[in-house]
């Protein structure tokens, strides 16, 4: 499997989105502070995960939901994320 999700964090309030095929390993790099891109936001909080049968199918919804557009406003509005805790 492959998933992409979301982080939230804890310091900013503002989102990360990635992907991988090891969502508990990447994850815990995420954590560590291994993560170039989100070493300086942590603590960091897992929100949201999508599974897909395909690399390709999760590099793409990736991609999409990184274009910051409706997709993205879509994701945000059914998950309600405005009002998770902080």
């Amino acid at each position: 499997m492959h998933y992409v999700y979301l982080l939230k964090s804890e310091k900013d309030n503002k989102f990360y989105i990635g992907y991988s095929s090891d969502l508990k390993l990447r994850f815990k790099q995420h954590i560590d502070g291994k993560v170039k891109s989100t070493k300086n936001r942590r603590p960091l909080k897992l929100v949201y995960y999508e599974a897909y049968d395909s690399e390709r199918l999760a590099g793409t919804r990736e991609t999409q939901l990184k274009k910051f557009g409706s997709a993205y406003m879509a994701l945000l509005k059914r998950l309600d994320l405005k009002k998770l805790p902080d």
